[in-house]
Parts: structure tokens; sequence; C-alpha cells
């Protein structure tokens, strides 16, 4: 099959004769890697129609780099890039050739780039010692249950399942078996309609604060918190509180009295991985009742509660609609699967749906419909029994490292988790600290980024365990130690 037509036209700032405008086309091409060798070109006859011009001048322009040996004859089959065409340089990002005439500072209406938002690498699966928190580890994920549970997706039974057009709806199977399977374990009781599957927790919490919040309300979040609601509140233009917590979570009594809506990570305080005792969670209830307020809680990672039964959700003890609960299948299943859920009251999820549908409609049914069947065939089940065991091995590895080797703990979450909160001296600017254990193959996440306001405190980081070897955990720890011994006092 010939190249496209259409790829082929003429810039009207050319020089000289259109022959020579067609060679300098074609050789640009060539030489650019848009063409391959052996690429068979346009007929004289098609590319002539197109651009405009008479077929001859095609004709001596294709013979023409015919004989610089840029094309190639085949017979009456037509010109093909030539075997010993120029080879194409390595691939570089075109350079630009133009300057914009636009000023960006006063056309940019809304920014979202005044927050630094930490940077994990790319390739952190080339590197020993990796640390960072979120990343899947291929050896416990059931990849041969998940390619069935996608071919099974991909069949004609769930054809349309998979290439219709929900428009504001979700998959009716995924969203039963939230509703049957997955919530009633949080204690959880819900509708369909109170019900709506999102692209990951991170979409649901930007749902949440665009249907609740104006920039007459006030948002309280925890300090430290997930940074990225630090960007997605500021998208809201509300007015935010941060609430500093301690060992069990957010203290109640330090929310303002002017609270409209509380965001809260109660089974596992982001990130130092507090949970918030049954008796705080009743007294925030009782607080958020007085403040006539709402709660947004993010209840990530409670399935990784290995050292012990999970406390119960903070939606399954309210009794008044005022919590609206985020789950998410990405932190179980893999990152990149960007899955999740909102659970709240009709009101609520109506309005967050027809928010969601003005965005991006719904997530992909293949996708929807897969996760329903890896969910209900056990596998989720069975990955998740598989997780916890290798997640509690490790951790205990991991806590006799940091103790062996004299590190601080900050936060270690009481009933499991996938990471440690971390404390380095005061001196210790954790941001340089992960540049310099980067040249020795050691990934750390430095913490600053999780606090509001300036004067952020910059000698906290943390460790996690999801994706690293357990034999690897001591020397990896080793070496943050000594990073930190040898970081300069000044």
């Amino acid at each position: 099959m010939a190249a496209p037509v259409e790829t082929f036209f003429l810039d009207p700032e050319s020089q000289g004769t259109l022959q020579a405008q067609i060679q300098q086309m074609i050789a640009e091409a060539i030489l650019s890697g848009r063409l391959p060798r052996g690429e068979k070109l346009p007929s004289t006859r098609k590319l002539a129609a197109h651009l405009g011009v008479s077929r001859i001048t095609v004709t001596l322009a294709y013979t023409e780099l015919q004989a610089n040996d840029y094309l190639s004859s085949r017979g009456r089959s037509g010109f093909y890039v030539s075997e010993n065409a120029p080879e194409p340089p390595a691939f570089a990002p075109p350079r630009k050739t133009s300057e914009d005439k636009v000023d960006w500072h006063r056309a940019i209406g809304a920014r979202f780039t005044d927050r630094v938002t930490p940077e994990k690498p790319q390739d952190w699966r080339r590197h020993r010692f990796v640390f960072t928190y979120g990343q899947s580890d291929a050896t416990l994920f059931d990849h041969n249950s998940w390619r069935l549970c996608a071919l099974k997706a991909l069949g004609q039974k769930d054809h349309a399942a998979m290439t219709r057009d929900y428009y504001d709806r979700d998959d009716p199977e995924l969203v039963e078996f939230i509703a049957r399977h997955i919530l009633p374990r949080r204690g959880i009781q819900a509708a369909p309609e109170e019900i709506l599957v999102t692209l990951g927790a991170q979409n649901a919490l930007w749902l949440s604060a665009q249907v609740l919040l104006t920039q007459r309300r006030t948002a309280a979040i925890e300090n430290p918190c997930y940074h990225t609601l630090h960007d997605i509140l500021s998208q809201s233009r509300c007015h935010v509180t941060p609430v500093g917590v301690d060992g069990d979570g957010l203290p109640p009594e330090a929310l303002p009295d002017e609270t409209d809506v509380i965001f809260t990570t109660p089974s596992h305080q982001c990130p130092t991985t507090s949970t918030m005792p049954l008796e705080r969670r009743q007294a925030l209830l009782a607080r958020a009742r007085e403040l006539d307020a709402l709660i947004v809680e993010d209840d990530y990672e409670f399935e990784m509660s290995f050292l012990g039964p999970p406390s119960p959700a903070l939606k399954s003890l309210d009794r008044e609609g005022r919590v609206i609960y985020v789950g998410s299948f990405s932190k179980s299943l893999f990152p990149g699967l960007r899955l999740g859920y909102l659970v709240g009251s009709e009101p609520f999820i109506r309005e967050a749906r027809a928010l969601r549908s003005t965005i991006l409609r719904h997530p992909p049914g293949l996708i929807q419909r897969t996760v329903a069947y890896f969910l209900s065939l056990g596998h989720y089940d069975a990955l998740i029994r598989r997780m916890g065991q290798a997640y509690h091995e490790r951790r205990a590895v991991m806590d006799a490292a940091i103790a062996d080797c004299g590190l601080h703990v900050a936060g270690s979450g009481a009933f499991g988790g996938s990471s440690f909160w971390m404390r380095a001296p005061a001196y210790v600017d954790t941001a340089l600290l992960a540049e310099e254990l980067l040249n020795q193959s050691v990934l750390i996440e430095p913490g600053a980024a999780f606090f509001a306001g300036v004067g952020r405190p910059r000698n906290f980081y943390r460790l996690a365990y999801s994706s690293i070897p357990q034999e690897r955990i001591p020397e990896g720890i080793a070496r943050i130690r000594d990073a930190i011994r040898a970081f300069p006092r000044s």
C-alpha cells in the first residue's frame, strides 16, 4: 500500500520550480524517517492531482530522485524509497521554525502549575532499591487471570458492553459487584444510583470538590495530606484550611467553625499512615453535624490491613448522608488501571455523574467489564491475600532494617498499609537527599509536597515496600542511612 497522498503538501513559502519543490518535499520526508526504506510512493497521477500540478512535473521529480538513489522503480509497480536511500538520523524533536506571537502570560485564564508535584522516575524498574509509593509488583499480579478476563470481556457475548456508549452510566455488572461485595466489607450499603465509577480516586476527589465547593465555601484538609489534593482544591477556588494531624489522624476539635467540607483519610492517613480510632470517627461525625458540614472519606488501601481487621469505614457509621466515600481499584490492582468509585447520596451522585459526562462521559466499557470479571471470578480476593502476605513479610524486614540503621519512623500504620512515613534530622533536605540516593539506584519520596503553606518542613520522606524485593530491603535502608549521615549540616 502506498503512503497516503494526503501527507504530501507543498510549502507556499518554498522557492524554486515546482519540480524542485516536489523533490525537496520527498527528500525531506525520507531524511526525517517519515518515509522509510521500501515504502511505496503515491502514483504520479494521484500525487499530481493532489498537489494541483501536471503529471509530467511529478514524473520528472521522481526520475531525478531515482537518479540520486533516493527512489527506485519496480517495473509497472511504481516508485519506492530506495534501499540505498540516506539513513535518517536518530530521532530528535523537530526544530521550531516559528516564534509564538501570543502573550501566554495574559492569554491563560487559569493556572494549574503553581505547585510542584513530586516526580517519579518513569524508568523506576531499572533501579535496584525502589521505595517509592504506589508502584506495582509484577511478581504478585496474576497476569494469566487478568488476560483471561480481558479475553472474556472481548468476546461476542460482551460486545455491547465493550462498544456501547454508556453516556453518563456505568457497566451494571461492575456497579452491582461494588454494591454487593466491595462496599459491604466496609459496612456500607448503597443502591446502584448511589455509586459512580471514576478514573481512579484522584478523579473522584476532583468531582467531589467541583460539586461541593465554591469560592465562598471552606474546605478543611489534613496537614500533611495527599499532595494532589492541594491542586484539586485550588481549581475549585475555595478557601482551604489545613488542620494538623496527630497520631490518631484528624482531630475534630481543631476544625474551624466555617468549615463546609472535610477531606480525610481515616483508615490510612496519607502520608503518615495513622489510623483514626472508632471514638474519634464518631467525634468527627458529631463535629460535622454541628458544623452542618460534609465529609469526603478517601478509603485508599483499606484492603492492606494485614496486621488486623480494618476499622469500620466512616461512611458505615454515617446515619445522615454526610459522608461521601471514595474507593479505588488502582491501588490494589495496578496504578495504570485508573479505576475507582464514588459512593454518596443520590442527589450528590446525580450531579457528579452529570459533571463527569461533560468531561469524559464514562470510563471505557472494556476496562469496566474486565474488572467486573476479575472481581466476580475471585481473582481479586486471591490477589489481595497474596499481596497482604508479601507486604506483611516485607514490612517486618523493613521494620528490622530501619531499627538496625537507627532511622526515625514518624508513622508506620497500626493495621498495615504499604509504606512508612519517615523523619530525617532537621538539617536534612530530603529533596536533595533523594537526588543523591538516585545516583546509588535508591528511590525515596521527599515529603515537603504533602504539607500546606509556606515554610513546609523539608526533612520528611516516605518509604514504600510495595514493589521492592524483600532481599533488597536491608541494603537499600543501609544506603539511606549512609546518605543521611553524609548529608552536610550547613
